[in-house]
């Protein structure tokens, strides 16, 4: 079995390692071979992971039998495009991934009937805010938590408009109703419109970079067992509304009075490499069970869990961007059951959120 990842960052080299212990002949592509997949995939070529007719082309004259992506936003909409093209396996119609990947369309296509909705505006150019402050001001289609702000003013928003809008592609921003309470992540699977896996995690980020990722807590200790249940509810529903019936899921919530709203939601593996601390919390590898299912479709690797969850906890190291890696410099707990660096001693930081980029992860038991 052939299968193409798209993108070679560190998120995409875990779908080749596990697809290589799976048997699978794994290809990748990017505009550069700047990233970890790109070495240790079977075969890479420099193709830009937007070039519709290219990549195409590249799985034709390679016979690829799939093509998908973990961790990128941009990514999903082209590897569902691609895949309806050809006649290849997919989870979800490219329309449900365009969704995902552009705020504006989710928030409307969720509508006013979906409990975990909040009050949005888009906007291509300065105009009155009517969602009432505080507001979170986003690009409306970016990844990686780029161009993010909090607002307490119409003035603020006048002022970081610019910035925010210059991450959007299709140049809009969304500006959306703050919600005051716990940031949460979670990671689910469906199957055949059922929400069969389901875990939500405690989201700590970073205080002085809004919205930037610190550390991941499973399970969620910043809610009620009754609110968990609503967070289910909530997904699932959601789900069938954009049109995600198989497959991974992976959403951001904050959880206001005990109600959970949703901040993100996307059909795929989420960036930050929860697959391997849920696969040593519960058991279940999403990350296996993904291509399992996309190639064979089995899912049979959720009939073991029983619902339990270890208590665990993943941290990043961050460092800002454009300045050089030391790994002698972070602290690594002596209790960590796995680590990673993104990047060897002496190599500068890429941006990618263009502030305080992560560096590398630990994970450990609690």
């Amino acid at each position: 079995m052939k299968v193409l990842i798209l993108g070679v960052a560190s998120v995409q080299l875990d779908a080749v390692l596990e697809l290589k212990k799976m048997g699978c002949e794994t290809y990748a592509i990017a505009m550069a071979k700047d990233g970890p997949a790109a070495s240790e995939a079977d075969h890479f070529e420099v193709i830009n992971i937007l070039d519709v007719e290219s990549i195409v082309q590249f799985i034709l004259d390679n016979q690829i039998d799939a093509v998908y992506s973990t961790g990128s936003d941009i990514a999903m909409p082209v590897a569902c495009q691609i895949s309806e093209r050809l006649g290849l396996p997919h989870f979800v119609a490219s329309q449900a991934a365009y969704i995902c990947n552009h705020k504006n369309a989710m928030r409307a296509t969720l509508t006013a009937a979906c409990e975990g909705n909040i009050p949005y505006q888009v906007l291509d150019r300065i105009e009155a805010i009517t969602v009432g402050f505080p507001a979170i001001l986003k690009p409306s289609d970016a990844q990686g938590q780029r161009g993010i702000f909090l607002l307490h003013s119409q003035e603020e928003f006048e002022s970081h408009f610019e910035q925010a809008r210059q991450f959007s592609r299709e140049g809009k921003v969304i500006v959306e109703q703050y919600i005051d309470g716990p940031e949460v992540s979670v990671n689910g699977y469906m199957v055949n419109g059922v929400l069969r896996f389901v875990v939500a995690s405690d989201r700590d980020t970073w205080p002085e970079y809004t919205g930037l990722i610190h550390r991941h807590i499973v399970p969620g200790r910043e809610f009620s067992r009754e609110t968990e249940q609503q967070i289910k509810r909530v997904m699932e529903d959601a789900c069938n509304r954009v049109g995600i019936l198989n497959g991974p899921v992976y959403f951001q919530m904050k959880i206001s009075e005990d109600k959970p709203y949703i901040i993100e939601m996307t059909p795929r593996l989420d960036g930050c490499h929860m697959w391997r601390i849920l696969e040593m919390a519960t058991g279940v590898n999403l990350m296996r069970l993904t291509f399992r299912h996309l190639l064979f479709n089995d899912v049979s690797e959720l009939d073991a869990w029983d619902g339990s969850v270890r208590q665990m906890e993943l941290v990043f190291w961050c460092q800002k961007p454009k300045t050089v890696m030391d790994r002698a410099s972070l602290t690594l707990p002596d209790d960590a059951l796995y680590h990673f660096y993104y990047y060897e001693t002496g190599e500068l930081i890429r941006p990618v959120n263009g502030r305080y980029d992560k560096i590398g992860y630990y994970i450990r038991a609690m």
